[in-house]
């Protein structure tokens, strides 16, 4: 008869009570310890936290949110993780909250607001302590339900709005204006644009509203669009090149509604020999790495995407009630000149 390797018994879940007696310490202050609540001794708290390792003691997050209506989650909605500037910012939230007693929960939109109003809806059942939000762009329902909550609320990446609680981030129309008149200033007087879809991603809207006026307030204008129904990618930079230097070859600038953008336009001129930014100038907004290292480095716009991300957090936890009014911080950005225009 064969017999069966007998399983080992699951054991039960190490509770605080049993860290407490390992440690040979109150209760109040193991909780205390693992919450980063008051102050206790060095050698006290080396000797629980040497306890809850040899225990493998994991705390009940969710029973100690019911029990106190305090939670010690902060929601994060951003609209994409493949768009390597949102990382950079959770970069930022993650080393802002990297000395308190707070976990990020992360989800992403694919910039579709009706699917945003699902995550923030989601989110809020956990009763977060901060929701920290890409953008102003939200249905009525979500922006009805974040400015009914009683947690703090942080707009990220943009300030060219009235804020819920607060906005943390960049004039993006500001952006756009500096650089058409920084590009004016260089010389350059045929403008063409290349950009993606402008439904999904206001903020190259804004930025492309603050390049129009900057070049009207020059008597200029941009002579030639090439705009792709879908989102931006370095594919598609490149192929709105192609299409924008068919149909208006004598330009001598085009701008980008960002660097993955500018990035396939400066490879579309690398590969039919095209002198940038002799015979054509390529400029970008964002600031990405690659832009940086490519042979001639990507002249463009460079934003704050880390400081964005830890400023949110730190504005968040400033103070747990909202003030009488919003408020907004600027994070700023800088021109970085490149060798492409």
């Amino acid at each position: 008869m064969q017999h069966r390797q007998r399983l080992p018994e699951k054991k039960s879940k190490i509770t605080l009570k049993e860290v407490a007696r390992h440690a040979g310490v109150g209760e109040s202050t193991v909780s205390r310890i693992m919450r980063k609540d008051g102050s206790v001794s060095e050698a006290t708290r080396l000797k629980v936290m040497e306890a809850v390792r040899a225990t493998g003691y994991v705390p009940n997050r969710i029973a100690g949110s019911l029990a106190s209506l305090n939670s010690h989650l902060v929601g994060v909605v951003i609209p994409s993780l493949s768009n390597i500037v949102f990382p950079e910012v959770l970069q930022g939230i993650h080393a802002g909250l990297k000395q308190g007693d707070y976990q990020p929960v992360i989800s992403t939109t694919e910039y579709d607001v009706d699917l945003e109003e699902d995550v923030v809806r989601g989110l809020l059942a956990w009763k977060p302590a901060a929701i920290l939000i890409a953008g102003f762009d939200h249905t009525d329902a979500t922006r009805r339900m974040l400015v009914q909550s009683d947690i703090r609320i942080v707009e990220m990446m943009d300030i060219d709005a009235v804020p819920i609680d607060i906005a943390v981030g960049m004039s993006h129309r500001r952006a756009g204006y500096v650089t058409g008149k920084h590009l004016v200033a260089r010389g350059y007087r045929h403008f063409g644009y290349v950009g993606h879809d402008w439904n999904a991603d206001r903020r190259a809207h804004l930025r492309y509203e603050g390049i129009v006026q900057a070049l009207s307030d020059s008597g200029l204008a941009i002579e030639a669009h090439a705009i792709a129904e879908a989102p931006s990618s370095v594919g598609v930079g490149r192929e709105m090149t192609a299409r924008i230097r068919a149909e208006a070859p004598g330009l001598d600038v085009v701008i980008y509604s960002n660097d993955d953008m500018a990035v396939g336009g400066a490879f579309y001129c690398l590969g039919a020999g095209i002198s940038m930014p002799d015979q054509l100038a390529i400029f970008g907004f964002n600031g990405l790495d690659i832009g940086r290292e490519l042979p001639q480095p990507l002249s463009t716009i460079r934003s704050n995407r880390f400081l964005i991300g830890r400023t949110a957090v730190e504005k968040a936890f400033e103070s747990r009630l909202r003030p009488p009014a919003p408020a907004v911080v600027d994070t700023g950005f800088e021109v970085f000149d490149g060798a492409t225009a």
